[in-house]
């Protein structure tokens, strides 16, 4: 799994102190900026997390670049609305030997890492099928059409790879570009970094905190699971009953 920020918006604290600013003193926009030094952008960011001011922050946007992770994982990454995606194509991107996620449980098991390669490697023989069966008969159809031979065999394989791609498995390796605002960023820290989160999405969201502090530390210094966030855990009787690891483990973040 591999994470890396790809932009922000500059000056992303400068940004969130300026809108804090215009909402709590009578600043005209031409004098907004005017006496914001490192230490007043502080405050007015500490001021703003500490009232729960969160509309603030949706000023400023994170671009993230995300690879090796499975498609299990790019499903739940998309559930969170309030944000931008591009992800890799299985319509138009051939999947011939497809690279594929394979949990830690399962690789520490040698009796179900044989039988995950194995079904591994039963349904990328399938799909090849698939996709071959198909692109022969799309082919004919497309050159009976009068269509040049080169084209029609890219187009063919593309209409192919539509239909061969419903056995591709979860753990399909997938490729995503995600953007996000700050509030944004703070509900998915707040879902994606708890305990109880899938391995593989907390580990996102994880690296994707720790590259956020990097740029803007003020405001992501108490971003975290809810527990971090709030103080409290939300998941009652589910809670992992570590708050105060979960709490040091944040905290030192970097």
């Amino acid at each position: 799994m591999k994470v890396k920020l790809l932009a922000y918006t500059p000056e992303p604290e400068k940004i969130v102190a300026t809108a804090a600013k215009l909402c709590y003193s009578s600043s005209d926009i031409e004098s907004l900026k005017d006496g914001l030094t490192d230490d007043k952008v502080e405050s007015f960011v500490s001021m703003i997390a500490s009232i729960g001011h969160e509309s603030t922050m949706e000023h400023v946007c994170f671009t993230f670049g995300i690879e090796g992770i499975s498609r299990a994982c790019s499903h739940q990454l998309v559930r969170h609305r309030i944000a931008s995606y591009s992800q890799k194509s299985q319509r138009y991107v051939n999947e011939n030997g497809f690279e594929f996620i394979t949990p830690p449980e399962i690789e520490a098991d040698e009796q179900a890492k044989a039988e995950f390669d194995k079904q591994m490697a039963a349904l990328t023989e399938s799909y090849n099928k698939i996709a071959e069966i198909l692109t022969a008969k799309h082919l004919k159809s497309f050159l009976a059409q009068g269509m040049d031979e080169k084209e029609a065999r890219s187009k063919a394989r593309k209409k192919a790879n539509e239909d061969a791609r419903f056995v591709l498995p979860n753990a399909c390796e997938t490729k995503i570009v995600v953007t996000m605002n700050i509030r944004s960023l703070f509900n998915f820290f707040r879902h994606r970094c708890c305990n109880r989160a899938q391995w593989e999405i907390k580990a996102v969201a994880d690296e994707m905190l720790r590259l956020c502090r990097q740029v803007a530390p003020n405001v992501f210094k108490n971003a975290g699971p809810s527990c971090v966030m709030t103080g409290r855990c939300p998941e009652g009787k589910m809670t992992c009953g570590k708050i105060n690891e979960v709490k040091a483990f944040y905290k030192e973040l970097k």
